[in-house]
């Protein structure tokens, strides 16, 4: 049986910005600029070697990318010269307490209380993560402490646009007026939640930065994983089943209650408490979903949902409350089952009141490697990463018809619909989501998030099967979406479950306006298991490659530009010492690229290099058959004959051409010849593509002809 599949023979790899700057090695990668290891195989080299140095030197580390001084705090209503950062001083945990602590009995929610700084949204995230262990210690890596080895040195792990990031940071806090200025416990001496929130802010640039956001963003930064919202009064039908599904995947699900009038929300450790409701239901107070079961009541089938409110103690007293008589009409096993398993704080309540009562549920659903348990049922996902440029591929959406077209376009498969017994439809779920990236570091600037959004159109039947497609204008003009994202929105991701028929698709991520610039990352999930749809002879060609760029030092990923390509075809031709070469120059390889690469992303895909590569192949073969005097290098008879054999059979006009571009005093060396052999083979077959009718006579416009020559 097929299984869902989702394909990218051209996605374009991931690349350091200026934010970054960082150089991907073997097992993890040190950025210059910020002080952050990109984390791979789990290495923390950076930091323990950090670590190391400053006991051996008997020196406090002091972190010189994000330093106790006041840019570091913000640049608006906290920039240097701001009334909330005058007097503000930077101090070390042990000159603030006798002996602080880094986490005491284990990191609960009255470690995290909110500050001068607006990100409360922040802080709920942090609260919900602290319901998780095996979650939280993944961001807070364990052994970190104020007593064994204290060096001053603390890090952080934080999932940032499909990378898992190790940010380091020094324990020098801001304190006014002798207390810490931002997050801090409640009972003063315990320092995670304010270290991390510092790791945070060097992460995004500063303090200030992190004020406002959602805290579904804190969610995927905490996890990797994707965020989805409901607002319940117009949720889906399949709602209990979407629920039931995320909580077999250890989702992480959340509620709440809209106040109105608006008022200070009840964040963890906050100041202000949200009104109650007379069923004691906190409005503005981030509750966790953990179950969904039905049971028989009364000869009916009742759907109960579990919720639990962090802080404890305010609980839900309506039916199926702790202490409510329905519990007495259902089997008394499955009474103590479901009551035992609860903590305080946590309650049941029927399904149809929580839809009544709650305005919004969001959903955190984990990718892979973020909850790595055989017992849990994982999305199947995969990342594209790209950009929009103004002038190339930043074409605003459909309001905009003469550029959406240019616009990035992502090819997905969807393969095997969806096992659910009771669901009549033959579809496929997955969920789209959308993310910009660091949005938050130009706010120096002032610049903020874009307005972005998707669409997503079914693959032409004439195309279906290609491993490139690109969409052009007219096809956009003649056909609608066949699914979109709900909105274009200002958020820094949007994302949206799909259900579509077994099919080819195309999902065109774009800015709301033209000419806006960003890069972005497009993940796309499935609930069935995923492949890429290659063939036996096309994964070991790929296999090659790999070995082949390893071997070059360059850390190929599926796709090759022209520098990763020079690279790799000078160090193969330097092993045939018969082949006289100066060997490929840039202008050549990008030459190539160009010509072979059918997407426009100016590097070669698999399915292209795999192509290249194979022609590469068997003109090294003629070129050593027709190099008679087996010099090296071919006189101009010796091509002729050569290119007769590649099948181009030339007028002597062309062939005095070619040798007189191509040849150095009437010698053509190999890598002249493969060059020509490239530009040949492109523009024979362009011209057969042109002359549709097989007359001779191709018509070719002037665009055509520029982008020919």
């Amino acid at each position: 049986m097929f299984h869902s599949a989702l394909t990218c023979l051209s996605a374009t790899s991931y690349t350091s910005n200026d934010s970054w700057r960082g150089v991907r090695g073997r097992e993890g990668s040190f950025s210059l600029s910020t002080g952050m290891c990109f984390v791979k195989k789990e290495t923390l080299k950076d930091y323990e070697a950090l670590r190391r140095e400053c006991l051996e030197s008997s020196t406090l580390f002091s972190d010189p990318y994000f330093p106790a001084q006041a840019p570091s705090l913000g640049f608006k209503e906290l920039a240097p010269s701001s009334s909330k950062t005058r007097g503000v001083v930077w101090k070390r945990p042990t000159e603030l307490t006798a002996s602080p602590q880094f986490i005491v009995g284990g990191a609960t929610r009255t470690d995290i209380c909110q500050g001068a700084l607006g990100d409360c949204w922040l802080l709920a995230a942090i609260a919900s993560l602290t319901l998780n262990e095996k979650l939280l210690h993944r961001v807070v890596p364990h052994g970190q402490s104020f007593t064994d080895d204290y060096a001053g040195i603390f890090h952080f792990q934080f999932w940032q646009f499909g990378e898992w990031v190790d940010v380091v940071v020094d324990d020098r806090l801001p304190v006014k007026d002798g207390e810490l200025l931002f997050v801090h416990s409640a009972e003063g001496s315990e320092f995670w939640s304010a270290l991390l929130e510092k790791a945070y802010a060097k992460l995004n640039g500063s303090y200030e930065a992190l004020s406002g956001g959602s805290t579904t963003e804190g969610f995927e930064d905490f996890t990797g994983g994707v965020a989805e919202m409901y607002e319940l009064r117009q949720a889906p039908r399949d709602l209990p089943r979407i629920i039931t599904k995320a909580l077999e995947r250890g989702s992480l699900l959340g509620c709440s209650i809209d106040v109105s009038p608006p008022s200070t929300p009840a964040w963890p450790g906050g100041h202000t408490q949200g009104p109650v409701t007379f069923k004691k239901l906190v409005k503005g107070h981030a509750y966790s979903v953990t179950g969904l079961r039905e049971v028989d009541f009364r000869g009916n089938r009742e759907r109960l949902i579990r919720i639990r409110n962090p802080w404890g103690q305010v609980e839900w007293t309506g039916a199926w409350s702790d202490n409510s008589s329905e519990w007495n009409h259902i089997d008394p096993a499955e009474r103590e089952e479901m009551n035992s398993k609860m903590e305080d704080g946590e309650f049941w309540m029927p399904f149809r009141e929580f839809q009544r009562q709650f305005s919004r549920m969001e959903i955190c659903n984990l990718s892979p490697d973020a909850l790595n348990d055989d017992n849990l049922s994982n999305w199947n996902t995969i990342k594209y990463e790209g950009s929009w440029r103004r002038g190339s591929t930043a074409g605003g959406c459909r309001n905009h018809p003469n550029t959406f077209w240019i616009n990035p376009q992502y090819k997905i498969t969807l393969l095997e619909e969806d096992d659910d017994p009771d669901d009549e439809e033959v579809a496929c779920s997955f969920l789209v989501a959308l993310m910009q990236k660091d949005r938050r570091r130009y706010r120096k600037q002032g610049q903020d998030m874009h307005t972005i959004g998707f669409a997503i159109y079914e693959v032409p039947d004439e195309l279906r099967g290609s491993p490139s497609v690109h969409l052009k204008k007219d096809f956009f003009l003649r056909h609608g979406s066949c699914a979109r994202s709900q909105t274009f929105i200002n958020l820094r991701e949007v994302s949206a479950r799909f259900r579509l028929p077994p099919g080819e698709y195309l999902v065109v991520p774009s800015t709301f306006e033209p000419a806006k610039e960003a890069d972005f990352v497009l993940r796309v999930f499935t609930e069935k298991a995923m492949f890429a749809k290659l063939s036996g002879e096309v994964l070991m060609f790929v296999m090659c490659v790999i070995c082949v760029a390893w071997a070059c030092g360059l850390a190929i990923d599926m796709e090759v530009s022209a520098h990763e390509l020079r690279t790799i075809l000078n160090r193969v031709m330097a092993k045939h010492k018969d082949l006289k070469t100066d060997g490929f120059s840039l202008e050549a390889c990008r030459c190539m690229v160009c010509l072979l690469d059918k997407d426009g992303s100016a590097r070669l895909g698999i399915v292209e290099f795999q192509t290249l590569w194979n022609k590469i192949k068997k003109w090294l073969g003629i070129f050593r058959q027709f190099d008679l005097d087996k010099s090296g290098s071919m006189s101009s008879y010796e091509m002729r004959l050569a290119l007769e054999s590649a099948g181009f059979k030339l007028s002597n006009k062309l062939n005095q051409v070619l040798v007189a571009r191509y040849a150095d005093k009437e010698m053509i060396d190999f890598d002249n010849f493969i060059c020509c052999l490239v530009k040949l083979e492109t523009m024979f077959r362009t011209y057969q593509e042109l002359d549709k009718d097989g007359t001779g006579v191709a018509e070719i416009n002037l665009s055509e002809v520029i982008s020919l020559t």
